[in-house]
């Protein structure tokens, strides 16, 4: 009587397994209903996961090529085979838009990685040294917080060229300030804590305290200014690009599509705007709410609160 027992266990516990398995999916999968319920800031993410997308896959669902011109639908209201309408010189405005977010995108991230990785940098040796180091990176940052942020991106943008790899290294320049001074505050914060003060003890390199004590530590404050960062970083790109400084025509870019577009404003063409200008708007707004979102999340104070059901009197 003893093998059917054995042979009936054996069976059942991939079974078992299976069961815990789904059960884990599902309730992983109402815990994710549930945060979407009771922030709908999240929802926004969504909506910076569809621009992504169509950032990495503009060539498939763009219905036309970007760059080709149609001298014989030109200026043309929006209709069903062109849904954003077409430029003063025919070409598909849905397609420039989504062709746009490329750069908009990639400007914003590539700018935030530089500045970012450069002011956390600066700000975690500053706090981690004091003295001397502490005061150089001071000075540094005081001296680029001078200026406000768009003039000396322009001031930079226009002492090295209109380009789009001079426009990231600018907008990468003036962020550095705005992490070094959130990565010294932060260190400063950390470096007073048991676990860094007795690994500074036993003798543990510097790099080695700085990469795997300090830095987990400081990284949700960083991410979270990251994606507010992202969003001034795309607005003063088309800034940039509306000014003349930055991608170049043909290039399709929304502040250049803008550009392009503000003699239509007060003639009879106002909607060759509404395009660029509402992508410009949706993307600002998902990465400002987004990132409050993720702020309230990583933080324990500011989540306990918004869980927190209101009371009355």
């Amino acid at each position: 009587m003893a093998r059917p027992i054995q042979f009936r266990d054996e069976f059942e516990e991939p079974q078992v397994i299976a069961a815990q398995v789904k059960t884990t999916s599902t309730s992983r999968i109402r815990q994710i209903v549930q945060t979407f319920r009771r922030d709908p800031r999240w929802w926004f993410g969504v909506v910076l996961l569809l621009f992504v997308l169509a950032a990495i896959f503009a060539p498939q669902i763009s219905p036309y090529d970007p760059l080709a011109y149609h001298p014989t639908i030109t200026a043309q209201p929006p209709t069903w085979s062109h849904l954003l309408g077409t430029d003063t010189l025919g070409r598909d405005q849905l397609s420039r838009v989504i062709y746009g977010t490329r750069i908009s995108l990639s400007v914003g991230l590539v700018s935030i990685l530089l500045g970012g990785l450069s002011g956390t940098l600066l700000g975690m040796l500053a706090a981690y040294f004091t003295g001397w180091v502490d005061q150089l990176v001071t000075i540094v940052v005081d001296a680029l917080l001078a200026f406000p942020s768009l003039i000396l991106a322009l001031a930079i943008v226009a002492s090295l060229g209109p380009s789009l790899i001079n426009v990231s290294i600018a907008l990468a320049i003036v962020r550095i300030p705005v992490y070094a001074r959130l990565a010294r505050g932060q260190t400063l914060q950390v470096t007073g804590q048991d676990y860094v003060l007795a690994a500074h003890s036993t003798g543990t390199r510097t790099t080695k305290i700085l990469a795997r004590h300090i830095l987990p530590n400081i990284f949700s404050p960083l991410l979270v200014q990251a994606t507010i960062s992202i969003s001034f970083a795309i607005l003063d790109e088309s800034v940039l690009s509306f000014l003349g400084l930055g991608t170049q025509p043909p290039t399709p870019e929304w502040g250049s599509m803008i550009t392009d577009a503000q003699t239509a404003l007060l003639g009879n063409d106002p909607w060759m705007m509404l395009g660029p200008a509402l992508a410009i708007v949706l993307v600002l707004l998902s990465l400002n709410l987004f990132g409050d979102a993720l702020r309230d999340r990583l933080d324990p104070r500011d989540a306990m609160r918004i869980s927190m059901p209101f009371r009355k009197g």
